[in-house]
């Protein structure tokens, strides 16, 4: 009977403190600036496009009718990418640490609900034996040797009227939250450096390799014109002006080439290997596909998709809840204790109705005099708090900056392509008849000597123009967050 009452007691009290209230503020996450677009002024429906046979060339639309796709990487239709990215899934470090970093916010919330919301029961166990000295006591009898078994279970129990407990918990899940957005914005970060890395080494590739070829080109004039001096036809000056322009080109492949191998070491740590084993496919610039139609998500929707600015609002979801906890410390507490067991100098009568001990009680414990720190730990939460929220509005702003910058970019990088490809067609064409003129003798050398360096500028300014339509695009569906939260559900993400 009287245990039925102290759980009684308990079960009313529980009850009590569950639907009491939770002081402080109810967190609602800002809402996303009043603006339908991000630049201002519009941008074209349709990049303009060279039709010269090459992806890099075609045109590509913004629209909103079409979702990122989560997979947005596979639309370069490029195994080679393909395969990296889900090697770099599979092994990169830094998207294990964020893994592993969320299970642990998850395992500590939940270790905090067991601590804060359910009462602690424990039991312990004794077995002694004792001897005490009369004098203890104030008495001159015989000391006395005696045996001592006890086994009682302990339980406690705050009360969370105030909801002090809920807030802390209210604060742990959000940092679960947070964590969880770290990983969505390590994914994407992942991903996104992967592509454009590869990118990066398909277009130092295609330089290096133009630039080989126009050695070999050069060496060729070098050649007829080392005969035509021999022949008396032009003076040693040209043999030298050619001897320098060849020089000079050979002297860029170097830093191409030492570009490359950091590339290519990037690629390695970013999928995880050791970049003196890695052995990376080659990716050809030109059998890349530009995505074609280029989703643009609305602003309203974009606070939704991108895992820095949820990040961002979990941390001020977490400081709003410190701001309840701060609260809440400020007003009573009240705590629930009850015990129940046996005690006996004999084992065999431990479990004995005479032997049974037991007690229950309540506690209240109210600031009264603290120097003011509980108040200026509130004052404190609810600054940090402020602070939270204007961190938020300015990841805003920097992601809406992010996807303006990227939409501008790939505008302008398709009407940057359409010329410098007319100026390397024009280039290539005005050096290969001035090479073939020069051989017949209709023009002399320095003619020569300036069609080989437009040649090679104009060349090597296409080469970079085609790869930064390629890498603007990865920009703008980074900007955009990604896709992650599209074809499936969160868990479904292979990390």
């Amino acid at each position: 009977m009287r245990c039925k009452k102290i759980g009684q007691a308990i079960l009313y009290l529980s009850t009590l403190g569950l639907i009491a209230c939770s002081v402080g503020p109810d967190y609602q996450q800002p809402a996303a600036p009043n603006t339908n677009q991000y630049t201002n002024r519009a941008l074209p429906k349709n990049t303009m496009a060279t039709p010269n046979g090459k992806s890099a060339g075609q045109a590509q639309t913004f629209t909103t009718a079409e979702q990122i796709s989560q997979n947005w990487w596979y639309l370069f239709h490029s195994k080679e990418i393909n395969e990296l990215v889900c090697e770099g899934l599979k092994n990169n470090y830094t998207l294990a640490s964020a893994k592993a970093t969320l299970e642990q916010a998850q395992a500590t919330l939940n270790a905090e609900f067991g601590t804060l919301m359910l009462p602690a029961i424990n039991f312990g166990a004794n077995a002694s034996r004792n001897r005490n000295s009369a004098i203890q006591f104030g008495g001159n009898t015989v000391n006395r040797i005696f045996d001592l078994y006890s086994a009682t279970g302990e339980l406690t129990y705050t009360i969370d009227l105030w909801g002090k407990n809920r807030r802390t918990l209210e604060a742990y899940a959000a940092q679960v939250d947070y964590e969880l957005y770290e990983l969505n914005g390590a994914y994407l970060s992942l991903t996104s450096n992967i592509v454009s890395t590869a990118i990066n080494i398909a277009s130092l590739e295609s330089q290096i390799k133009t630039t080989q070829n126009l050695i070999i080109d050069q060496q060729k004039i070098l050649t007829i014109t080392k005969q035509q001096y021999k022949a008396g036809g032009i003076p040693y000056q040209n043999v030298l002006l050619q001897q320098t322009q060849l020089a000079q080109t050979q002297a860029t492949l170097p830093p191409l080439q030492g570009a490359l191998a950091q590339q290519n070491h990037a690629l390695s740590v970013l999928v995880g290997k050791p970049s003196s084993e890695q052995q990376l496919p080659v990716i050809n610039l030109d059998k890349l596909t530009l995505p074609k139609n280029l989703p643009v998500t609305l602003p309203s929707s974009l606070v939704e998709q991108r895992p820095d600015i949820q990040a961002a609002s979990a941390l001020a979801h977490a400081a709003s809840a410190e701001v309840g906890v701060a609260i809440a410390n400020l007003l009573p507490n009240f705590t629930l204790t009850a015990d129940y067991g046996y005690v006996s100098q004999m084992a065999n009568t431990l479990f004995t109705k005479n032997n049974n001990v037991w007690s229950y009680g309540a506690g209240l414990t109210q600031p009264i005099f603290n120097g003011g720190a509980l108040i200026y730990a509130e004052i404190a939460a609810r600054d940090a708090f402020k602070i939270a929220i204007a961190n938020y509005q300015e990841v805003v702003l920097y992601a809406f900056q992010n996807v303006a910058d990227a939409l501008t970019n790939i505008s302008i990088d398709a009407v940057t392509y359409n010329r410098d490809y007319q100026a390397a067609n024009s280039a290539k064409k005005t050096f290969e008849v001035t090479s073939q003129q020069f051989k017949l003798g209709g023009v002399d050398y320095l003619s020569v000597l300036d069609s080989q360096q437009q040649y090679l500028e104009t060349q090597l300014q296409l080469i970079k123009a085609q790869a930064t339509r390629y890498s603007d695009t990865v920009a703008l569906y980074q900007a955009l967050g990604g896709g992650w939260w599209n074809n499936g559900e969160q868990a479904n993400v292979q990390y």
